[in-house]
C-alpha cells in the first residue's frame, strides 16, 4: 500500500514518507522532479520553475541520504518512478544503504542483497507517453539492459524493470493498445538482455521472474478486469513460448496499479472518489489477476498537488478494502464467467494482431523511431476526447448533471492543494553549487574527474555502467554531470509528435442531427473551421499556431490533441514536441511570424515559464502576439497570469477542444482589431457556445 509522494526537498520529502508510514503505509512510492527524471541539476538554465514542483530533486549521494534518514532501506520496500537516469539514481540508493548498514556494524553487502523494491526503468514508453527520455531509443535500452542484469546478479529481491501500460492509458491507449505495446516493450527489454550475454541462459528465467508491470486502472469496471486476465494470460504465453520458461512461478504475472489519474475532473472534485475506488475494485476483485500493489491518486489531483491529508484519504480508501471487506477472503469470483471469458479472448485476438504489427515493423524501438506507436496513441486519444465531447461518453459533472451545489471542500480553493514554496528552487541552486564547490576542495576535483572520465569510456564500450556509476555515486557526482557525461556520448533525441497521422476532426463526424451529440460536435467543428477561414481571409493569410510545451514537463496529450483540433479547423500549426526552452519558443513565433502562441505547462512552473514568453516576444518586438495557456493551473494563478499579459487561461475545466479553438481565433481577432465573429455567425445556424 503506497502513495505516489516527493516535492519541495529531500528533507521535506523525509518527513512526509515517515508521516506516511505511521499512518500504515506499507511501502515508499518516490516522485522524482522533472530535473532529476531528465537528468539535470537545479541550477541548469532548463530546471528553471521545475525544482520540487511535481518530486523530490535528487542531485547527489547527499540528497539521497536526507530522503531517506532515518528510514533503514534494508527492511523498506520502495518503487521509485525513475526512467532515463533509473541505473544512477539505484547506484545513489545502493550507496546510501551501504552506509547505513556500515553505521549499524552490518554487512554492507548483506543489507544490498536484501534492497527490495522497484525502478520503473521503462524508456520505451518515454518516448510514447511521458517524455522523460534523455538519449536516443539504442542507448537508452542498453542502460536499461545493464540495470537488468546488475540486479538479477548482485540485488536478487529488486524489480529492475517496470514495464508501464499506465502512461499508455493516459496517452490514448485503448485496452488492446495498452496490453500490446506493453508486451511488445517487455519483448524489446527482454531480447536485449539475452543478445548482451550479460546474463546466462540458465539464469534467463530469474530475468523474467524480475519483471514488473505498471498498469493504469480505468472506471470501465468490466473492461479493466477482464484487460487484467488478459495480460495474465499473454504474458504466460509470451514467457513459456518465447523464451522458454518452464517454472510458473517465474512466468507469473506481477504488476501494481496507479488507478486512472487521467480521469479526475477539476468540475465536481468531489465525484472523483467514487471513481478512484471503483478503478481499485478492477485490479483487486478478481484474484487470478490481482495487483500486488496499489497506489491511488487523491481526489484533488485535477487542482493541484495534493496535501499530506489527501494522501492519508487515499490510503485509508485500500485499508477499509483490505481489513474491513471480505473481497480478499475468496477465490476468483468470476472465474468461469461466460461474459468474462468472451471479453478477455476478444482483447487477446486483437493485443496478438497488434503485437504482430509492430514486430513487422522491427520491434518496440523500431516502431518509436518511425513514430508508429506514438501516432497510433495520439489517434486514438483524439477519438476518445471527440467522444467526451460529443456526449457520446458521458462524465458525470463535466458533460452531464453539471449542477452542483456548492463544494465545502474547495471553498478555500487556496487551502484545497499544496502548493511548493517558491524558495525552493533557489535553495536548492544553492545547495548544489554547494556541494561540488566542497566535495573538489580536498583533491581539487581529482577523484570526481576520474569517476566522470571511467564513466564516458565505459559508456563508449560494451561494459556494464552500473559500476562507473557507483563510483560516481562515492565520488560525489551530481545528476546532471553524469547525464552530461552520457550526453556526450550518446547524444540526445526528439521523439516524433504523433500529431501529423491523426483522424481528421478527432474523430469527430456528422451524420445525426446537429442538436444530437455527434451531429452538434460536426456543426460546431465546422462552424469554426469557417471562423478561422474568415478570419485568414480578412487577414489576408492562413492563421497560424504555435503550440509550445515550455520547461521539461513531458506530459504532451494535452498540447498534442490541441495541436491536432487546430490543424483540424484550419490553422496552420507549428509544434516542436517537448522540453523546449521560452526562448526558443519566441524564437520561433518570430520565424514562423504567427498570429497566437498556446502554451501547455501540467508541472505547476507556469508562473515562471509563461511570463518569459510573454516577456520574450515583447522583447523580440512581437508584443502583440498573443499568449493563451492551458494546464492545472489554480483559480489565483489564472489571473497573475493574466494580469503578466497572457490573453486566455484554460484548465482541465475547458474540456471541449472545439469551442477552445473558437476563444483562439476571438483572441486573434481581438489582437487585430477585428470585429468579434461567433461561430453562430460562421455558420449561419448555430447558436453561439
Amino acid at each position: 500500500m503506497r502513495t505516489y509522494a516527493g516535492h519541495s526537498s529531500p528533507v521535506a520529502s523525509n518527513d512526509l514518507y515517515r508521516r506516511n508510514l505511521a499512518k500504515g503505509q506499507t511501502g515508499l512510492s518516490v516522485a522524482f522532479d522533472l530535473p532529476t527524471q531528465t537528468g539535470y541539476d537545479p541550477d541548469h538554465p532548463l530546471a528553471r520553475g521545475e525544482v520540487g514542483k511535481v518530486g523530490v530533486p535528487i542531485s547527489h549521494v547527499g540528497d539521497m541520504r536526507a530522503l531517506f534518514e532515518g528510514i533503514p532501506l534494508a527492511r523498506m520496500n520502495t518503487s521509485m518512478t525513475i526512467n532515463a537516469p533509473a541505473l544512477w539514481l539505484l547506484a545513489l540508493y545502493q550507496v546510501v544503504a551501504e552506509e547505513q548498514a556500515l553505521a549499524e556494524g552490518a554487512d554492507p553487502v548483506a543489507a544490498v542483497r536484501s534492497l527490495t523494491g522497484t525502478t520503473q526503468n521503462d524508456i520505451i514508453k518515454e518516448y510514447l507517453s511521458r517524455g522523460t527520455y534523455v538519449f536516443p531509443p539504442e542507448p537508452s535500452l542498453r542502460l536499461t539492459t545493464d540495470l537488468v542484469a546488475y540486479t538479477v546478479a548482485e540485488l536478487p529481491k529488486w524489480n529492475p524493470v517496470n514495464i508501464c501500460s499506465y502512461h499508455l492509458q493516459e496517452a490514448g491507449a485503448t485496452p488492446v493498445q495498452e496490453i500490446a505495446y506493453a508486451m511488445c516493450t517487455a519483448v524489446a527489454v527482454l531480447d536485449a538482455v539475452r543478445d548482451s550475454g550479460q546474463v546466462p541462459p540458465e539464469r534467463f528465467g530469474d530475468v523474467v521472474s524480475r519483471i514488473s508491470f505498471f498498469v493504469n486502472s480505468g472506471v470501465r469496471f468490466v473492461e479493466e478486469l477482464c484487460k487484467m486476465r488478459a495480460f495474465v494470460a499473454l504474458w504466460d504465453e509470451l514467457t513459456l513460448q518465447r523464451y522458454g520458461v518452464h517454472d510458473p512461478r517465474q512466468r507469473r504475472f506481477r504488476y501494481g496499479v496507479q488507478v486512472n489519474s487521467l480521469g479526475l475532473t477539476e468540475a465536481q472534485p468531489e465525484n472523483n472518489v467514487q471513481r478512484i475506488v471503483l478503478e481499485m475494485l478492477g485490479v483487486t476483485l478478481s484474484k487470478d489477476a490481482r495487483a500486488r500493489a496499489v497506489q491511488l491518486p487523491a481526489w484533488n489531483e485535477a487542482l493541484g498537488l495534493p496535501r499530506p491529508w489527501d494522501q492519508q484519504w487515499s490510503l485509508r480508501m485500500q485499508q477499509v478494502l483490505a481489513f474491513e471487506s471480505d473481497l480478499l477472503e475468496h477465490e476468483d469470483l468470476f472465474a468461469g464467467s461466460v461474459v468474462v471469458e468472451a471479453k478477455v479472448a476478444a482483447l487477446l485476438e486483437g493485443a496478438r494482431a497488434e503485437i504482430s504489427r509492430v514486430e513487422q515493423q522491427g520491434g518496440a524501438v523500431a516502431a518509436v523511431e518511425s513514430g508508429y506507436m506514438k501516432s497510433a496513441l495520439v489517434a486514438s486519444h483524439a477519438r476518445r476526447r471527440a467522444r467526451v465531447e460529443s456526449g457520446e461518453d458521458v462524465v458525470v459533472g463535466v458533460n452531464r448533471f453539471e449542477t452542483t451545489e456548492p463544494n465545502p471542500l474547495t471553498a478555500d480553493l487556496q487551502a484545497a492543494i499544496q502548493t511548493v514554496d517558491e524558495g525552493v528552487e533557489g535553495d536548492a541552486v544553492r545547495a548544489v553549487q554547494r556541494w561540488r564547490t566542497e566535495r573538489d576542495a580536498d583533491d581539487g576535483g581529482r577523484r570526481a574527474a576520474a569517476a566522470l572520465a571511467r564513466l564516458r569510456t565505459d559508456a563508449g564500450s560494451n561494459a556494464n555502467l552500473m559500476a562507473a556509476s557507483l563510483e560516481c555515486a562515492r565520488a560525489g557526482i551530481t545528476t546532471g554531470e553524469w547525464a552530461g557525461a552520457l550526453r556526450e556520448v550518446f547524444g540526445e533525441f526528439r521523439a516524433p509528435t504523433g500529431v501529423g497521422g491523426t483522424v481528421a476532426g478527432g474523430g469527430v463526424t456528422g451524420g445525426e442531427e446537429p442538436d444530437s451529440g455527434p451531429g452538434r460536435a460536426a456543426a460546431e467543428l465546422a462552424a469554426v473551421r469557417e471562423m478561422v477561414r474568415r478570419t485568414g481571409e480578412e487577414l489576408g493569410t492562413r492563421l497560424r499556431l504555435l503550440v509550445g510545451k515550455p520547461g521539461l514537463d513531458g506530459h504532451s496529450n494535452g498540447a498534442e490533441q490541441v495541436a491536432v483540433r487546430a490543424r483540424d479547423v484550419g490553422f496552420e500549426v507549428v509544434y516542436e514536441g517537448i522540453r523546449v526552452t521560452p526562448d526558443r519558443l519566441v524564437a520561433a513565433a518570430v520565424a514562423e511570424d504567427v498570429h497566437c502562441v498556446g502554451l501547455s505547462v501540467l508541472s505547476g512552473s507556469h508562473l515562471v515559464l509563461v511570463p518569459q514568453v510573454v516577456e520574450g516576444l515583447a522583447a523580440a518586438g512581437a508584443g502583440d502576439v498573443p499568449v493563451v495557456v492551458g494546464g492545472i493551473i489554480p483559480e489565483a494563478d489564472c489571473a497573475r497570469l493574466e494580469a503578466a499579459g497572457v490573453a486566455a487561461v484554460f484548465t482541465p475545466k475547458d474540456f471541449g477542444l472545439t469551442a477552445i479553438m473558437s476563444r483562439i481565433v476571438a483572441v486573434v481577432r481581438a489582437a487585430h482589431g477585428l470585429e468579434p465573429l461567433h461561430a453562430a455567425e460562421a455558420a449561419g445556424d448555430l447558436d453561439r457556445y
